[in-house]
């Protein structure tokens, strides 16, 4: 729809009828869709002179569809019901015509439809009342033969022109209505469902999925290194039984181990509500899996996995979860109806599930290593922010869903900078390489300069001076629905082509981009942990030869440094707990002080919040508009002070610390074990010193030893959530209601209104907000833990590992010294065997790797 078209009589007209006085911005497409409706209706009702008991009353069930009890649009319903009649606007068809104008073709075909619906209530079509449509019709722009499709619908007929029933079909696809409101969309699939059913072709090729080989290849190579791993844990455990090696190395090789053997491909779906991302998971799965309805649907964060067997996981949001049989589990992942339709937001909010987690044996893409996470629609979704956080940690690539048929909206816009600003750590200026564009419903475009006009429109935006996306081949543009068809009848069209284009980019992406950084980093990984089980097994062999001899000072003086390193642990802890004590304390005054002029700041802030709906006619979108914009700016200001004060003040201050003291702790035992290394002849500070090193890799996206907090990772992510955007919008998602009881509907002082409702959004919104300030507290807890935790989980890691170095080097001495020349012959043997078996598996990582770089 074409509000723009809308002229002055428009408007005049429309304020003649509602009795308001209105202005253009106050002409939305539900509101002159509704106008049209009540006018067409009303005149199929009067143009045969009497008016059925059945004609009202269907009139009513006809309205009242698109609206609910209560609501500013069943009470606009009414007072146009009532303009309309005492005007006579039906009998003016220039009157008709001008509210018509904004129409679209699509839109001004289901506004016939509904008269014909009307005009059948009583089982036929009125002679008069058809001539009334028809002309209406004509005057419209309306071909004759879509109109005989529309008959043949509500007086069941059969017999229609194929060619006419497939356009009709065409113009009333459901994508075409989503601009107007998720309540038309049901409106023209229940119209669709009225009409003659398209004829089924005959379809005898088998069923087929698409293919994902290159996906299966890394598969493959993931298998070669869990391969690797439990052979060299075999071996190493050899070792470790025989006293050649310490213990602290099987540890270091399980972490290593359980990583390769949870590595994924991470796939997140993102976009607004009824943008056909269930139906493309469908189709890139094979198999109609996702739930898949004409509104709103998705309301939970879906996982799609590979498991041995098909089973459903529904996890809470207090922790709890619970296997559920599969027949529950699209009831569970859907959004009702009466939701969907009405309080959409209410709804998702008061949710209690957290996520469904759906395992599946046969679905080939996640049998080639891909776990899908399928995300609700984020236009309306009051914890967005935290949801796109949630989606975006450790994800591989993320596919951005959208409307092909018509321009990116600005939510749409609003929510693609942001996944940007997330996938690159903060960074709000550099285009992501793992980013996805798709351009669903291309097939509703049909000409060929209206697909190159949504190309380069789209193009445009997220390629343009400030780019979205980077890398070939970001940009799709398919028909989810047409693929799926195509797949599961086993035929191929262009659609299927398309689709299979943009797969293929996808896999390239994934095994070229993810892929080969994934197993070089494993490969490191196992490679680190087998140079220390040679190096180890050296130094045994060195004691067998008698060359690391250790007097009993010596072995008093490293059972000495031994107790030093634990007690250095212990203080490293001891520390961390005094400085968290102390990070709360601080982080407490600097949250009092933020708080006594957050109202005031907050106030000038409303000041600048706006919205283009009316307060009379649309006075929930109106509230809902305050309140996502109060939700915005106390997120903003919350956040202000989470990065400001908090984490780049108090937060990095006391890690500071904390961090310098591991340093020296760490430092001080490194030189306590070189020393002993100059007095025994054995380097291994050395190893220690590689050990303190690698404690970085523990901190990424926190800064390593010694340095800050980086934007990105776990804490950044925390921060995100932490800053409100998640549980506060909950909160003040359930606003709405108690503002929308609280004024009167007939005001003429819009501004007026306007200013009620932003005062009482801003009084009840921090009255929310103070009530939610515990939960703060509990997420800056879980922050702060997770983040100190972290660092002397690392630095006792290292200690462990330099106590059992020494401790395996003493039990090596005295077993040593109690063997036989032969024992100890026969055991260098067994080393050697075992450095060979370790080289081995080093070999066969090399063309692992090689064999991977050649992808």
């Amino acid at each position: 729809m074409d509000t723009s078209l809308a002229s002055s009589k428009t408007v005049e007209l429309l304020s003649q009828i509602i009795g308001q006085k209105l202005t253009q911005k106050n002409l939305t497409p539900p509101v002159i869709f509704l106008a049209n409706l009540v006018t067409v209706l009303l005149g199929v009702i009067f143009v045969d002179g009497t008016v059925a008991e059945s004609e009202k009353q269907r009139l009513l069930t006809t309205l009242y569809r698109f609206s609910i009890p209560e609501s500013d649009v069943r009470k606009l319903t009414h007072l146009m019901i009532k303009g309309v009649k005492e005007n006579q606007v039906y009998k003016q068809i220039n009157n008709l015509l001008s509210l018509a104008a904004p129409l679209s073709e699509s839109e001004k075909l289901l506004l016939i439809g509904f008269g014909y619906e009307m005009s059948a209530v009583d089982g036929e079509i009125d002679s008069s009342e058809k001539k009334y449509l028809e002309i209406v019709a004509k005057h419209l722009g309306i071909k004759p033969q879509h109109l005989v499709v529309l008959e043949a619908g509500f007086t069941h007929q059969t017999n229609v022109e194929l060619i006419a029933l497939d356009e009709v079909h065409f113009l009333l696809n459901l994508a075409r209505f989503q601009e107007l409101d998720i309540i038309f969309v049901k409106a023209a699939s229940d119209m669709l469902a009225v009409l003659p059913a398209k004829p089924e072709h005959k379809i005898t090729k088998l069923h087929r999925n698409v293919s994902y080989g290159e996906l299966k290849k890394f598969q493959e190579y993931r298998t070669q290194l869990d391969n690797c791993c439990y052979q060299l844990f075999q071996i190493i455990q050899d070792c470790t039984n025989r006293g050649f090696l310490p213990h602290t190395l099987i540890e270091e090789l399980g972490k290593v181990s359980q990583k390769i053997q949870s590595q994924r491909f991470r796939l997140s779906v993102l976009g607004e509500f009824s943008q056909g991302k269930s139906t493309l998971l469908n189709a890139l799965l094979g198999e109609e899996i996702q739930p898949v309805r004409e509104i709103p649907c998705s309301g939970i964060v879906t996982v799609l996995k590979y498991g041995i067997k098909k089973r459903v996981v529904c996890r809470y949001k207090d922790g709890q979860e619970e296997e559920i049989p599969f027949e529950q589990y699209q009831l569970k992942a859907t959004i009702s109806e009466d939701a969907a339709l009405g309080c959409l937001s209410d709804e998702l909010a008061h949710n209690e599930i957290d996520e469904i987690v759906f395992e599946h044996p046969d679905l080939e893409l996640c049998s080639s290593g891909v776990e899908i996470v399928d995300s609700p629609g984020l236009n309306e979704h009051p914890e967005r922010t935290a949801i796109t956080q949630k989606l975006l940690k450790d994800t591989d690539a993320v596919i951005f869903l959208t409307n092909a048929s018509r321009s990116l909206t600005q939510v749409e816009r609003d929510l693609l900078q942001d996944v940007r600003t997330q996938l690159n750590h903060g960074k709000e200026n550099e285009p992501a390489n793992n980013l996805f564009i798709v351009g669903n419903f291309i097939d509703l475009v049909r000409s060929e300069k209206g697909r190159e006009q949504v190309q380069q429109r789209i193009e445009r935006f997220v390629q343009g001076q400030n780019p979205i996306v980077a890398g070939e081949n970001r940009v799709h543009f398919i028909s989810a629905q047409a693929a799926l068809d195509a797949i599961l009848r086993g035929t191929e069209d262009d659609y299927l082509k398309a689709f299979q284009h943009f797969t293929q980019s996808l896999e390239k992406f994934l095994t070229f981009d993810s892929g080969r950084v994934k197993i070089k980093h494993s490969i490191s990984q196992i490679n680190r942990v087998i140079e220390k089980g040679l190096d180890g097994l050296y130094k045994s062999k060195g004691t067998l030869d008698g060359k690391i001899q250790i007097s009993e000072a010596e072995k008093q003086k490293i059972l000495e440094k031994i107790g030093e390193a634990s007690g250095r642990d212990v203080r490293i802890r001891l520390l961390s707990d005094q400085l968290i004590d102390k990070v709360f304390e601080q982080a407490a005054e600097s949250w009092d002080k933020w708080r006594e002029g957050l109202s005031d700041r907050m106030a000038q802030k409303s000041q600048y919040w706006n919205s283009e709906h009316n307060p009379v006619l649309s006075q929930d979108k109106l509230i809902r508009d305050y309140t996502y914009q109060f939700i915005r700016d106390l997120s903003i200001e919350i956040d202000e002070w989470g990065n400001k004060k908090f984490k780049e003040v108090i937060l990095q201050e006391n890690l500071k610390y904390l961090d310098t003291n591991i340093v020296y702790e760490l430092d001080a035992i490194q030189g306590e074990f070189n020393s002993l290394d100059q007095n025994i002849r054995t380097n291994f500070s050395e190893e220690l010193k590689l050990s303190i090193k690698g404690i970085n890799d523990d901190f990424m996206g926190m800064g390593g030893i010694g340095g800050g907090i980086g934007i990105g990772g776990a804490l950044a992510a925390g921060l995100i959530v932490f800053t409100g955007l998640g549980f506060i919008a909950v909160i003040v998602a359930s606003l709405a209601a108690t503002i929308a009881g609280s004024f009167g509907f007939g005001m003429l002082d819009f501004d007026g209104l306007k200013d009620q409702i932003k005062g009482k959004v801003f009084e009840l919104g921090f009255q929310k907000f103070d009530e939610s300030t515990d939960k703060l507290s509990e997420k800056l807890d879980e922050i702060v833990g997770s983040v100190f935790e972290k660092r002397v989980e690392s630095a006792s890691r290292v200690i462990a590992q330099a106590i059992a170095l020494y401790e395996n080097l003493l039990e090596q001495q005295e077993k040593a010294h109690n063997e036989t020349l032969e024992q100890r012959e026969a055991e260098k043997i067994w080393i050697y065997q075992k450095r060979q078996e370790l080289e081995q598996v080093q070999n066969r990582l090399e063309i692992i790797l090689s064999k991977c770089a050649i992808v």
